[in-house]
């Protein structure tokens, strides 16, 4: 056979292999009513009593930024904690429950020792203690079922959007079709010019359940952004789990102004 014949022949397999792929595009998207979609959305909340995982935090604000590897443990609706480790040594550590939060770090000799102002502050949107965990587990930050909301379908995933907005803030939820996950949640205050968007870059399972794999957190505000990726290298659950944390002697309390 010569090649010609090779190349044409060729050809048309190619050709052939096109068409039979014509048309066929990603799955189509089932029309669901905003309380069904709710309802399976929390229907696949990760079900746990404590977390324990590796992750790894990339920061920038514009003015510095680090990429530390951290141990980030959970004892369900009670304990947030987090340190910061390097070369086995403490750099940071962060605990938080529903009455305060609490850190120190050792660059600076520097602690905080009170309520939820300056992680609100900081991501510009009023925060929590359970909009922090729910953010952290791929659930929407606020509870879904005690607002009416309208849904769309846009680009594979079902859009919430409320039917009347709150005065202060603007709230917008993608949720995937296949798991019911997030896939985007974007809180917008207009006045303020401040805005908050977590999307949450692939889930993983863990046991038989969807957990995140990255969390893409963007804040803004006027001018200033800050930019966080959490990126969950290791999650075991229901293991026993501790919090040791206690604020050094000496160290300099930030205050909040």
């Amino acid at each position: 056979m010569s090649k010609a014949l090779y190349l044409l022949c060729f050809c048309l397999i190619v050709l052939n292999s096109c068409k039979s792929t014509e048309g066929v595009g990603v799955a189509k998207v089932k029309k669901l009513s905003s309380e069904k979609v709710i309802t399976n959305h929390y229907k696949q909340s990760f079900d746990f009593k404590t977390l324990n995982s590796r992750i790894r935090v990339n920061y920038t604000d514009g003015k510095q930024s680090f990429s530390p590897i951290a141990t980030l443990r959970l004892e369900k609706d009670k304990t947030i904690w987090i340190s910061v480790k390097m070369l086995g040594i403490t750099l940071a550590k962060a605990l938080i429950t529903p009455e305060k939060v609490s850190y120190y770090e050792k660059i600076n000799n520097t602690f905080f020792d009170g309520d939820f102002r300056m992680l609100s502050e900081w991501l510009g949107t009023e925060l929590d203690f359970e909009k922090v965990q729910q953010m952290l587990l791929g659930q929407a930050l606020f509870d879904l079922k005690q607002d009416k909301y309208k849904v769309a379908i846009n680009e594979q995933n079902y859009v919430l959007k409320p039917k009347e907005e709150l005065e202060l803030f603007e709230r917008l939820f993608l949720i995937q079709p296949e798991t019911f996950k997030i896939a985007s949640q974007q809180l917008t205050q207009t006045e303020e010019q401040r805005n908050l968007s977590i999307d949450y870059k692939g889930y993983q399972k863990i046991g038989n359940q969807d957990f995140p794999k990255q969390i893409h957190i963007k804040a803004t505000q006027e001018t200033k952004e800050t930019n966080i990726v959490i990126d969950y290298k290791s999650v075991d659950y229901n293991a026993k789990v501790s919090f040791p944390f206690k604020i050094p002697s000496g160290y300099k309390q930030v205050t909040i102004k």
